[in-house]
């Protein structure tokens, strides 16, 4: 046999027996290509649901505060001076949030300083008021394994 007849027998043999190789690559492509558009998809709803619950817990602490301004404002003695500074520190941490901004990363420590000011200035009054939107440690579901 020639040379050429059996490089042309070789080449018809190579897509045959590259065939798994060639299927495996195309299925990575086109699995890399929808993963990535699917992880977009996935990520846009998680990012709108995760700002809308923080976006929920911000509004019921400036809506306390609101509530208890109003209350000093009505009558100044209501609170003790201590509570009345707590509330107003609270109110300049929500003030300094970065709502333009949420990749900033002292979002978790000022939404952390809020939920600790926020106890606090409940033990002092001595009232039980929570947020339902975050999880407790004291509300931990008895799921069974």
């Amino acid at each position: 046999m020639s040379s050429q007849t059996v490089n042309s027998t070789e080449d018809i043999f190579d897509s045959s027996l590259n065939l798994e190789d060639t299927h495996y690559k195309e299925g990575y492509s086109e699995g890399y290509t929808d993963g990535l558009n699917s992880g977009k998809d996935e990520g846009n709803q998680v990012g709108l649901k995760k700002g809308f619950e923080v976006g929920e817990e911000l509004g019921f602490y400036r809506g306390c505060i609101d509530v208890w301004n109003a209350a000093i404002l009505v009558e100044p003695t209501c609170f003790s001076s201590r509570v009345q500074k707590s509330i107003k520190q609270m109110d300049e941490l929500l003030c300094k949030y970065p709502f333009s901004d949420p990749e900033n990363e002292s979002t978790t420590d000022i939404i952390d300083s809020l939920r600790l000011k926020f106890r606090a200035i409940c033990a002092t009054l001595n009232i039980r008021l929570e947020y339902d939107g975050y999880p407790k440690a004291s509300g931990i579901d008895n799921s069974r394994f």
